[in-house]
Parts: C-alpha cells; structure tokens; sequence
C-alpha cells in the first residue's frame, strides 16, 4: 500500500472524530491533524504537550462521551509549532471634556500546537 492510501485511510477513519478539551481558562476544538492557537504554554518548539482535561470526546464510530466535568482516560497529544504574538488590540481611554485621551496597544502571546493524537 502506498503511502497516498494510507494517509487517505487514516483521513477518512478520523474526518469523524475530535475532542473539547480545556486549557488557559478558555475551550478549544481539537481535530487531529490540524493546527490550533492556544494561550501561552511553556515549552520549546517541537516539545510534546498531553492534555487531560477533555470534556467531549467524539470517536469515528459517532458515539459521543461527555464528561462530567472531565472524560474519563481520556489524553489529547499536541506538538508545539511555534510561539508567536497575536494581533494588536487598541485600547483607548479617555475623559469628557478633560482632553484627556490614552491610547494603548497589547499583543497576546499565543502557542501554535499540532494536534497529534486523541
């Protein structure tokens, strides 16, 4: 079997299957195989990260697990692409009638993860 049909196998196998999973105070759609931004996680670029925390889980037979707060047993596996900053946000304040005015800039630090496995 070439190497085409087996990625085209393993595709058709997981087109089903993703899992919510928890982290930074903030949930996330994981879909294996595909690229995420996620809040800042400590860690070098190609280091492996296992998250715990899934809250639903849909396998490729369609069954779908919700947990209660979490999935029992449950382990998602992400690599880390890179880590970068994310667009500016401008905040701007000001007073009334004052001619006080202050414009602020913030750019969050993000980590881009591959996802894995589920």
């Amino acid at each position: 079997m070439s190497a085409l049909k087996v990625a085209e196998q393993t595709a058709q196998e997981m087109a089903g299957q993703y899992v919510v999973f928890q982290t930074g105070g903030k949930q996330y759609q994981a879909i294996p195989g595909k690229t995420l931004a996620i809040e800042k996680i400590e860690g070098e670029a190609g280091a492996v990260l296992t998250f715990t925390e899934i809250l639903l889980r849909k396998n490729s037979d369609q069954s779908v697990e919700i947990g209660a707060p979490y999935v029992d047993g449950a382990v998602l596996k992400a690599s880390i692409v890179k880590h970068m900053r994310g667009d500016k946000i401008v905040v701007f304040r000001h007073k009334r009638r004052k001619k006080s005015r202050v414009r602020k800039g913030h750019r969050q630090p993000i980590t881009v993860v591959r996802i894995e496995s589920i």
